[in-house]
């Protein structure tokens, strides 16, 4: 089952990110799938170790790239990425604690950012590096 479908609105026109956000979005569904399953709790920590890790590694290629390229807001950026990283710890903690369960409004929470970093954030950096190196595409 799928609670988000990837579709072109959400490319950036680098194929590496691209494949990486497609790569998120994958395991936003699993979650998705595991949670109508009535899975989800016994794999959540699995789920967000995976989910935690490889945005964490998707994180440092994106921002290596914009380094790479002077974007002027990469400072900014990194920001974003920092809180996200941060909120995923606080909702594993949370979970591990009793504190919270795994609800749509948890998956919803890290389908929306996802969604809306790729289409405000990172189209925004993707017009600066794609003027600079259409290679890249």
């Amino acid at each position: 089952m799928e609670i988000v479908k990837w579709t072109e609105q959400y490319s950036v026109g680098i194929k590496e990110i691209d494949n990486q956000h497609k790569s998120l979005i994958i395991i936003i569904n699993e979650l998705f799938t595991l949670m109508s399953e009535g899975k989800a709790k016994d794999n959540l920590n699995n789920i967000f170790d995976h989910l935690t890790e490889y945005t964490k590694k998707h994180f440092l290629i994106e921002e290596t790239m914009l380094y790479k390229y002077a974007y002027q807001d990469l400072e900014q950026h990194k920001l974003e990425h920092a809180k996200f990283i941060e909120k995923l710890n606080n909702l594993k903690s949370d979970f591990n604690q009793g504190k919270v369960t795994i609800s749509l409004e948890i998956l919803n929470f890290l389908k929306d950012w996802l969604l809306n970093h790729i289409k405000i954030s990172d189209k925004k950096y993707s017009v600066h590096i794609l003027k600079m190196d259409n290679s890249i595409s």
